[in-house]
Formats: C-alpha cells, structure tokens, sequence
C-alpha cells in the first residue's frame, strides 16, 4: 500500500514585515499561508508522497485561495469542511542580531476553533491511511478542536495507523479553560511518535533534562538522553521520542540538531551551525516532515531518518515563508556534507 499522510490542524493567512521591519513600522505585509499541520503536509508532497490537509476554512475568497495554494504543491483538500467566521492571521515581524523574531495572533473565533466531534468524517478521511500526524497547537485553539483531535486519533489507531505528535506548546493559545498539562496526556497516551524541543516537554508535562538547562547557544545533546527516557515511562506506547536542539546564538545565527531514542538506543544528529537564518519559521514543522520521510523510506535505520530530519530542517531556514521547498536530493546533499551552498549547474 501506497504511504498516504493525513495531518490535520489550522492554516493561518501569514503576514510577514518586509526587511525586518517593526510591526509598527511597516507600510506593507508580505502575505502567505502557514501552520505547522499544513507545513508538514507540504513539505511531504514537496518529497513525493501522498498527503491530505484536514482543516476548517471560511466560505469565501480567503478560504478558496488557501485551498488553491494547498493543491499548488500537491495537498490533497478533499476532506476539508467550509463554514465559521474567518481565516486566522498571524503577524510576523523577523528580528535580527540580538532582537527576536515575534508572533501576533490574531486567530480569535477562526474557523478551525468552531471545529466539534462529528464534523469531520474520521472513517472515510483516514480510509488507506498509513500516517496521522497532529501537533500540540490543534487542542490549543479550542475544546472542540481538542475533541476532534482525539476522535482522529482513536478512529486512527483502530485502523492501526501511525500517529505522530509534534508536542508544539504555545502559551498563548491555551486560553479556553483547560491547560496543556491537563489536556496533552490523553491525547500523547496513543502516540507513535513524539517530537519535541528542550522547552516543551517541560512546559507542558514538567520534565527537565537532568544537569540542568542548556543557555550557551549550544545544546548537550547527551544531556536530554535523560528527558527521552522519562518521555518513554510517561508514554510507554511511544516507539521513537525526538527532540530537536536548538541552541540560539542571535536571531540570524543558532545552531541546530537532534536526538532520536527508539526505546534502545539513543541516536545523535551532527550539529549544524545556521549562520545567516532567512526564515526560521517552520523550521520544526520541516523537521517533523523529514523524520516522516525518514521513518518511512529508511526503514530499521534510525540514524539515517534522523539525520534526514535535521538536513531537510537545516536547509528550511534559508527558505522565506512557512514551507519547506527544497527536494530530496538536496537534502542527501547536505547529509553528505556539501553546505557549501555553490552554484548547481
């Protein structure tokens, strides 16, 4: 059988200053389309593979012109439900040097947030699926979505699909009675696969790396060995816990890796140094995409997959806008060591 991916979440109308202008100085937005479901699901077809986007959009142009970038690089739309209020917007003002970037939602009553069990046909959308995939910011936006959420992933896992979560914590989006603390444990409970950062597993479940917290710019690797192994006692069902290491110099410079644990054997990415970021937005939703791709096309070779994931995310912060346009090949390239970025002819 054929891969197919369904992933399902919320896709933002992304208005971006232009040349790293303050919100309040700028004349002008760059406009695109993002969000970390959708990110995945594109940067999956970018790489071959058969996807399919669940989400909610509004009955007007907005929602149709979503719909038409989705298919532009191959996302499959035909579960996707019309009705709501609106499209969410996020404001992105890119920083530079020693200012951060900054987010402002502005995803209050979207589309996505109306979402309630039974909307969404699980049976049919998951029907010859090999992969579900969600993040944290789904069960976020509001209790319905979480419901919906959690409906997917019990009709996926009768059907013996691989479910993957990116944990994918924002504090400013759990606003709707719940925290994530409370809610994330029973959605995480039926997961295959677990991504997070050094932030997120102790955001939203408590778990601190032993050793302490890393600041320097640059991320021990070994040292979150220790927060993989109490994922895996928390969430005994899980077969790979990645988290990715990102060390931050300045907004224009990280650094950038990953561990992978299996439940035997801890896995270490190289370390790529990210010099001149473009965009980094995306960047962990790149990552989930490549591990994906990774599971799937390297199977048994945990080492490889990972190493894939974290080329496939390296190369995205050269990429402007949410998604990560860059082939296979490219990405073998890099895992081969070629960054030096010289002109292909």
């Amino acid at each position: 059988m054929d891969n197919k991916i369904i992933t399902f979440g919320e896709i933002m109308l992304r208005l971006a200053t232009p040349d790293h202008q303050r919100v309040s100085q700028a004349t002008s937005f760059n406009a695109s389309f993002g969000g970390g479901e959708a990110n995945v699901a594109v940067s999956l077809a970018n790489f071959g593979l058969q996807t399919e986007f669940i989400t909610s959009l509004p009955e007007n142009d907005l929602g149709q012109a979503v719909i038409m970038e989705l298919r532009k690089y191959g996302v499959g739309t035909n579960h996707i439900i019309r009705g709501g209020e609106r499209l969410g917007i996020y404001f992105l003002e890119t920083g530079a040097v020693s200012r951060p970037s900054k987010v402002i939602y502005d995803r209050a009553h979207s589309s996505v947030s109306g979402i309630k069990p039974g909307m969404i046909d699980w049976n049919s959308v998951l029907k010859d699926a090999s992969w579900f995939h969600w993040t944290g910011i789904t069960p976020a936006i509001s209790e319905g979505a979480a419901h919906a959420c959690m409906e997917a992933i019990g009709v996926a896992k009768s059907k013996d699909i691989t479910v993957s979560c990116d944990l994918n914590f924002r504090k400013n989006l759990w606003k709707w009675g719940k925290t994530a603390g409370e809610v994330m444990p029973d959605l995480v409970r039926e997961c295959d696969i677990i991504l997070g950062n050094e932030e997120d597993a102790e955001k939203v479940f408590g778990i601190k790396p032993d050793g302490g917290d890393v600041t320097d710019g640059h991320i021990s690797a070994s040292k979150y060995q220790s927060v993989c192994l109490k994922l895996k006692k928390q969430f005994p069902k899980a077969k790979k816990i990645i988290i990715t290491l990102r060390g931050s110099i300045n907004a224009d410079n990280n650094t950038w890796s990953g561990v992978l644990y299996n439940g035997e054997k801890l896995f270490e990415a190289p370390e790529y140094q990210i010099t001149h970021i473009v965009d980094r937005v995306g960047g962990g939703d790149s990552f989930m995409a490549g591990l994906i791709f990774g599971i799937l096309n390297y199977p048994g070779d945990d080492q490889k997959a990972l190493n894939f994931a974290v080329a496939a995310s390296c190369l995205k912060h050269t990429i402007p806008g949410d998604f990560n346009l860059v082939s296979i090949s490219e990405v073998e390239q890099l895992m081969k060591g070629d960054g030096s970025g010289r002109v292909v002819r």
